[in-house]
């Protein structure tokens, strides 16, 4: 069968510049589908200039070192993260305070609602206050006398 009958697309420039900028110059690397249409135009002088060109970003992306960092930046980002610990822990403490606080709060007046709502209300007696009324009870002539009845 002809390699256009599998209903692969035919490769163009766009394309494969495109793929080789996402995937690099290695046809390897690229996906399963796209390898075989890639490696015919990889063929062509505009294929080899591409892949050439992905080649070399390839190279100068592998061949870049990092330098391992310094005793004074490590103990630095150390300190910074010892502080920003120090920091999270009394910001945590200080947060769990005002919730418990709230929670109080919050059950207070839900008692308080509670004893308004189900607490009946007192009709209260409606006795006029004279001179033999006291705070302990009826002072009167006609109250009973504890002290006479032993």
């Amino acid at each position: 069968m002809a390699e256009g009958s599998r209903n692969e697309p035919a490769m163009d420039a766009k394309r494969f510049a495109a793929l080789a900028a996402a995937y690099g110059g290695d046809l390897r690397r690229w996906p399963e589908a796209e390898r075989m249409a890639g490696t015919i135009f990889a063929a062509s002088e505009a294929g080899e200039a591409i892949l050439k060109h992905a080649g070399t970003l390839d190279a100068r992306l592998d061949s870049y070192r990092v330098d391992a960092p310094g005793k004074a930046l490590h103990g630095s980002i150390q300190q910074a993260a010892g502080r920003h610990l120090i920091q999270r822990r009394r910001q945590r403490f200080w947060w769990l305070g005002l919730g418990l606080a709230g929670i109080g709060l919050a059950g207070g007046l839900a008692g308080l609602a509670l004893v308004a709502i189900v607490t009946p209300e007192v009709q209260p007696d409606h006795t006029v206050l004279d001179a033999n009324v006291t705070a302990f009870g009826d002072a009167g002539p006609d109250a009973e006398n504890g002290e006479d009845s032993l």
